[in-house]
Parts: structure tokens; C-alpha cells; sequence
């Protein structure tokens, strides 16, 4: 993928050395997140290698941001974070 001016010239699958790229992880990161499942991916060939659609990988993307800035939220939220939980309910609060 180095190199490459656009999406186009890269194609409609990427490798998972490709994948990885665009990730910045290794590519044994990229080989666990599609074994386990968290990242889609197809085996093609004879030899039965990985590739992953460019549309998914974009939407694994943009579901990773999501996953964020909803964790951040819950952070920043009074319930995201202990002392505000003894805040709100005081240290001797019993649930």
C-alpha cells in the first residue's frame, strides 16, 4: 500500500500487511483482530490468505471512533468515574 495516490489504485481488498498499514499496529495485530473475529475478512487463493474489504475496514474504523468517544463520554460522566459516584451518593452509600 505504500505509495499508493488513492483507494482506487489499491483495490477493493487489502492484505493484512495492507491493513495493518493503514491501522499503524503490526501485522500480527491485524492476524489476531480477523482469528477473533473483531475485524471481517475473507480467505482467498489456494494458500488461503486473509483479505479484508476496504468498506470494511472503514467501517471497523469509524465503529472504533464511535466505541471512543462513547467511552469518553462515560468518563466524563458522574458515573464514569468513582469520586463522582461517592459524590453523589456518599462514601458509606450501600447498593
Amino acid at each position: 500500500m505504500a505509495g499508493a495516490d488513492s483507494s482506487a489504485s489499491v483495490g477493493r481488498f487489502l492484505t493484512l500487511a495492507d491493513t495493518a498499514e493503514v491501522l499503524n499496529i503490526s501485522l500480527g495485530q491485524a492476524y489476531t483482530l480477523v482469528r477473533t473475529g473483531e475485524l471481517p475478512a475473507i480467505k482467498v487463493g489456494a494458500r488461503g490468505q486473509w483479505r479484508v474489504e476496504r468498506s470494511v475496514l472503514e467501517s471497523y474504523i469509524e465503529a472504533k471512533y464511535e466505541e471512543t468517544r462513547r467511552l469518553n463520554r462515560w468518563n466524563q460522566s458522574d458515573l464514569g468515574d468513582a469520586a463522582g459516584i461517592v459524590e453523589m451518593f456518599g462514601r458509606d452509600a450501600r447498593f
